[in-house]
């Protein structure tokens, strides 16, 4: 039988697999750095500038990409959560005089009001 699988961890820390949006932010980095080092190296032809600029260009694009998709992952929690506590109130209050749902009834009371 076969032992399971290190998880892949980028410079010995990050648990790519196993954290929300790692894998992506690091995808995208990595695009952003070939790209802006290789845009910058064919516009002047400066080989040490173009690396600084790919390595600033991993670090930004990796960062922007962390905390927009972190973002969006804790607004989706938020939903989350407040999507269950909705349904468990759903269920303990139906039916019940603090269902907001329920009609109120005034059965035997006529009160005319001013």
């Amino acid at each position: 039988m076969a032992a399971a699988p290190e998880p892949f961890k980028l410079l010995g820390i990050l648990d790519v697999e196993n954290i929300p949006c790692a894998r992506d932010s690091t995808l995208y980095g990595s695009l952003g750095s070939v790209v802006a080092g290789l845009g910058h190296f064919l516009l002047t032809s400066r080989i040490r500038r173009s690396c600084d600029i790919g390595i600033g260009g991993f670090i930004l694009v990796t960062l922007g990409c962390w905390f927009h998709c972190r973002y969006n992952y804790a607004k989706l929690r938020i939903q989350e959560r407040l999507a269950r506590e909705g349904i468990k109130n759903k269920i303990l209050y139906e039916s019940t005089h603090l269902d907001p749902e329920r009609k109120p009834t005034n059965s035997g009371s006529s009160s005319s009001s001013n």
